[in-house]
């Protein structure tokens, strides 16, 4: 009885944490969220902890590249059972083209089952390098992981540069998340990408594969992780030969739109993007009748003006000369004035 009493005590205190776990589940919607994130962070831990001896062991037969394969899909498989999710892929059979530069929307730490569920052989993962000295460190370091060192630019090139060179010689793949950062909204959208993946692409002479992860924020945002399955879409590989350094700006267009649209067309729970506002031109003010009429009118009042100032010049030349003439009378009755001749000097004549 004593041996079977040993035995039961062990799995009555492991499953003690499972069972107030599963209460605060079923107890509302925000208990549901931290129950499913507490076991989706943990389980994550536990494999890439119990990950450092498949890595380590794979790196002793020289195929640290294929780490990343097997141990993403353990986790897949335990997150898919415990939290009943599931992914759908469209054009799986792109994934077979290496080396390529894997680029990969991002939109939340859910993208690491992404990554359990596409991971091909012979792959790394390029991250920043903070992630290093995380309890993931040692097994991203095992498996060939490239870190990334955002705030020293010559160091990251030369990250870059290292990277291509390896990526050619070992024919491995590399798999980025091109915008740089986490970008999850209920709107199927992106941010621009970064520029290190497209040089590292157009160095090595390598396809770049784009990687589309449908809009999953009704199933996971702030407060909601549900159940269900999402798609992700697998682009056609598109060749960087006929690129070079200063078409690098367009070659990042160029896929960041192929992808914004992919997104949008797996994304059907997604809130549709909204157009841009279009202001609506303001009706030109209606002009008053006597304004509309102004042209019309202007050379008839111009005449009239140019009539009016010709009387007014007359009278004004009349009124010179009636004064003149009252003068001339005025000088000869009083004998001190002379004739006034226009552009003179009126001097007095002595007595």
């Amino acid at each position: 009885m004593s041996f079977l009493v040993s035995l039961i005590r062990p799995l009555a205190y492991v499953s003690l944490p499972v069972i107030l776990v599963r209460q605060v589940a079923v107890s509302s919607t925000v208990g549901r969220y931290y129950a499913r994130v507490i076991f989706y962070v943990g389980t994550l831990f536990t494999v890439a902890c119990g990950s450092i001896f498949i890595a380590a062991g794979l790196t002793l037969v020289g195929r640290s590249t294929d780490t990343n394969y097997f141990v993403a899909r353990i986790f897949y498989t335990l997150i898919s059972r415990g939290l009943d999710l599931h992914i759908e892929i469209e054009g799986e059979e792109h994934l077979q083209t290496t080396p390529t530069v894997l680029m990969v929307n991002h939109q939340s730490m859910l993208d690491i089952f992404v990554i359990g569920k596409l991971m091909p052989k012979k792959t790394a993962i390029m991250s920043k390098k903070s992630l290093q000295y995380t309890p993931l460190g040692p097994f991203m370091t095992l498996s060939g992981t490239i870190f990334i060192d955002r705030g020293n630019s010559a160091s990251a090139f030369r990250s870059i540069a290292a990277a291509g060179e390896k990526m050619k010689a070992d024919n491995t793949s590399l798999w980025i998340f091109p915008e740089g950062t986490r970008n999850l909204s209920p709107e199927p959208d992106m941010l621009p990408l970064k520029k290190g993946g497209f040089h590292l692409a157009l160095n090595a002479g390598i396809p770049i594969t784009p990687i589309v992860v449908e809009n999953y924020w009704h199933l996971y945002h702030k407060s909601v992780f549900g159940s269900g399955t999402f798609t992700v879409r697998v682009l056609p590989p598109i060749s960087t030969k006929e690129f070079t350094v200063a078409d690098i700006g367009l070659l990042s267009t160029r896929v960041h739109d192929q992808m914004v649209a992919a997104l949008c067309e797996i994304s059907p729970h997604a809130t549709a993007k909204a157009a841009p506002r279009q202001e609506t031109p303001k009706p030109a003010p209606q002009s008053e009748p006597l304004e509309a009429a102004a042209p019309l009118l202007a050379p008839s009042l111009a005449a009239a003006g140019e009539s009016l100032e010709a009387k007014a010049s007359s009278s004004t030349n009349s009124s010179r000369a009636s004064s003149s003439e009252r003068r001339k009378m005025s000088s000869s009755s009083t004998g001190t004035e002379t004739e006034e001749d226009e552009g003179m000097i009126l001097v007095g004549r002595p007595t």
